[in-house]
Order: C-alpha cells, then structure tokens, then sequence
C-alpha cells in the first residue's frame, strides 16, 4: 500500500524540481504539469493518491482507466497516454481530458465522430524514428497534420514524445529539444487551426530535461513509487 503522507512529500519534492528545471529554461512555475503513469498505482490505491494530492493521472488500458474513475469519479483528471484502439474511442473519449497518443488519420477520424464538439488531442511523435515504437515520424509530420485538419474538427494541442530509453538522460536533450522545435513550427503554420501549446515527454529518467527542453507534461511514475515503495520489483 501507498503512504499517502510519503507520498505528498514526495510529490512537493518532485514539483519543486520540475519548476526549478523550468525555470533553467526561462519559464517560470507551474509551467509544467506532473502526469502520475497509472500503470504503476493498482486501483485499490486510488484514494491514497487522492489523500496525498495527485491531480492528473494518465492511464495506458481502457480496464485500468475505468476500474480507477469508478473509485475516484471526479476527485481525479484522467489523461489517456497508452496506444488507443479506435475501437475503445467510445468509452476512453468522454473519461479523459486529453488523449496523448494520436497515431493515425483512422484513429483522428474516430475520435472526431466520437466528440461533441472538436476534441482536443496531442500527436505521438516516434522522435527517433523506432521502429518498435508508434507514433508518426518527424518527416511525416506536417502532412499528417495537414491531412487531420483537412478530415477532422481535431484540434491538436501538442506533441506527445518519447526518446529510446537510456539511463544517462542527457542523451535526451536532443530529442526534446527537436520536438519543441517542431511544435513551435507547426503552432506558427496552424495559428487559427490548433495550438500546439502542450508537449507531453519525459518520464522518470528523464523528466527534468524535459522540463528544461519545453515539456509542459511529465508523465512520471516509476521514479516517485520507488521512494514511497522501495521494495518495489520489475518496474520500467
């Protein structure tokens, strides 16, 4: 079981970085959102994250996202940060506040019939072009936006990111930085149409270059449970 009160110092701690890394990179606080990964909290936790102020969760399956909601109803926000089945559209929609993980023209288009009214999503980015990975590569990405907007109401909020996996985080930087130089170029392009205002990358290993490099997301999770549980196996 979670320590509620642990895990509150644990969050205050992490929020603190996350500003002072924020304002290395001349923003200043608040600017970035702590997104805890849900995949790592069993529902019958769900109060103790409440009691110790978690906000936002992001959830990765459609069963873990709703066994959660069922527990927290509204005390709780609820992002979508796994890969999304357009068959699960209809009941992953109207439970989030935002989808990360819009891979596929199919997938915009399911979700745009699925909305009451244009729904705001954030673009997987496969930065490095992975082949393991999804996501939409960097030189298709401004015809994938184009393509969106032609076909859908979507308003695309942002890029969602993640660089390979690497325990020295510098080697993040490039990555992060290469996404918010592409967010910033297709928010100009699209002025009107969508904002791109948000970039969700960062995980435990490498949240607080993210927030250096731009990120206004972080979907952290492993890093803070292996404090407030540290005989916790098998994390990744």
């Amino acid at each position: 079981m979670i320590d509620p009160d642990r895990l509150r110092e644990v969050l205050e701690e992490a929020r603190e970085r996350l500003d002072e890394a924020a304002a290395r990179g001349g923003r200043g606080p608040g600017a970035v959102e702590l997104v805890l990964a849900g995949k790592y909290v069993p529902a019958e936790d769900t109060e103790a994250l409440i009691a110790a102020g978690v906000r936002t969760v992001g959830e990765n399956r459609l069963q873990d996202l709703q066994a959660r909601r069922a527990i927290a109803g509204d005390r709780l926000t609820f992002d979508f940060i796994g890969h999304l089945q357009r068959r699960k559209v209809r009941d992953v929609l109207p439970a989030v506040r935002l989808v990360h993980s819009l891979d596929s023209l199919r997938l915009a288009a399911e979700i745009d019939a699925r909305s009451e009214g244009p729904a705001r999503v954030l673009v997987e980015v496969n930065v490095a072009e992975e082949p393991s990975k999804g996501g939409i590569v960097p030189p298709r990405i401004r015809a994938f936006v184009h393509d969106v907007s032609a076909e859908t109401d979507i308003v695309i909020g942002g890029l969602m990111a993640m660089p390979p996996q690497h325990t020295d985080a510098e080697r993040s930087r490039p990555y992060f930085a290469a996404v918010r130089d592409l967010a910033e170029g297709l928010a100009a392009e699209w002025r009107g149409r969508h904002d791109f205002r948000d970039l969700s990358m960062g995980t435990s290993q490498d949240h607080l270059v993210a927030a250096e490099e731009g990120a206004t997301m972080v979907r952290v999770g492993r890093g803070l449970l292996e404090r407030v549980r540290p005989t916790t196996q098998g994390l990744s």
